[in-house]
C-alpha cells in the first residue's frame, strides 16, 4: 500500500472535517430533542446521525495529525464524505421524513459544507507527495 506526505492543504482539511464532524455530532447528540421539532426529523434519527459522527471526527483529528498516511485511507474519507453527501440528497427525496424548511436547509447546507470539504481533501491529496518522491498526478 502506498503511502502519501500529507500536505499543509490535506491536513488541514482534515482537520477541518474532523472539527465539523465533532460539532455536528455533538449538536445532534445533546440538541437532538429540541431540533426534532423545528427541522422535522426523529430526535432517535437525529441522535444517531450524531453518535456516527464522533468517532469519525477522532478518526479524522488522528489523520489530521499524522504527516505520513496511507493514501488508501485518504480515498476512504473522500468516498465516506461523497457519500454522505449523497445519503443527504436522499433523505430529502425518498420521502421518508417530512421535514420542515429549516430541516431541508439545514440537510443542504450540511451537504454542501461536505463537499466544499471534500474537495479541499483532494486538491490537499494532489499536493501531496507519494512517500519515495514520485508526485501525485493532477487532474
Amino acid at each position: 500500500m502506498s503511502s502519501i506526505q500529507s500536505s499543509r492543504v490535506l491536513r488541514n482539511a482534515l482537520a477541518l472535517d474532523a472539527a465539523a464532524c465533532a460539532a455536528t455530532g455533538l449538536l445532534l447528540d445533546f440538541g437532538a430533542g429540541a431540533l426534532s421539532g423545528p427541522l422535522g426529523f426523529p430526535a432517535a434519527f437525529l441522535m444517531g446521525a450524531g453518535l456516527v459522527l464522533l468517532p469519525c471526527a477522532a478518526l479524522l483529528a488522528f489523520f489530521a495529525s499524522r504527516a505520513t498516511l496511507p493514501r488508501l485511507a485518504v480515498y476512504a474519507v473522500i468516498g465516506v464524505n461523497i457519500l454522505w453527501v449523497a445519503d443527504s440528497i436522499l433523505i430529502l427525496v425518498a420521502g421518508w421524513f417530512a421535514p420542515t424548511g429549516l430541516g431541508i436547509a439545514f440537510v443542504l447546507a450540511q451537504a454542501a459544507a461536505v463537499a466544499v470539504i471534500t474537495e479541499l481533501e483532494v486538491i490537499g491529496l494532489r499536493s501531496s507527495a507519494v512517500v519515495g518522491g514520485a508526485a501525485i498526478a493532477s487532474r
